[in-house]
């Protein structure tokens, strides 16, 4: 038997704010929201223990320290890579500088409170 990843939790100055933002990079719906703040979303169809894993976006005050040890990958489903980075940037995330050099295959951005994500070249299907 083996685990899978059932969610991910985000700590936000603005968790209203970023949930607005990963459920448009992610076509995700707002799944509840705890007592202390935190707001999950997903998939519309299949919420927590379907076959992708939520996000949980929980307040938080502390300051980020350094670079994260920990960052989320994306790839578009139904474009190509330069128009999926034009929709990114639209939805507020921005170019990040982490020391690439400029040849990667891939583009690294951050979300609205400087979470770096890089959008990778390969298309992948639709879950």
């Amino acid at each position: 038997m083996a685990c899978r990843i059932s969610e991910l939790v985000i700590d936000a100055a603005d968790p209203e704010l970023l949930a607005g933002f990963w459920s448009g990079v992610l076509g995700y719906v707002e799944l509840g929201r705890e007592d202390d703040g935190s707001i999950e979303i997903g998939p519309a169809d299949a919420g927590f223990g379907g076959p992708q894993p939520t996000l949980v976006i929980s307040p938080s005050s502390d300051p980020r320290s350094g670079k994260l040890r920990l960052h989320i990958d994306v790839s578009a489903t139904d474009r190509d890579q330069d128009a999926e980075l034009e929709r990114l940037l639209a939805l507020g995330a921005r170019p990040a500088d982490v020391g690439q050099t400029g040849q990667e295959s891939w583009h690294v951005l951050a979300d609205p409170e400087g979470n770096e994500f890089c959008l990778l070249r390969a298309r992948i299907r639709p879950v």
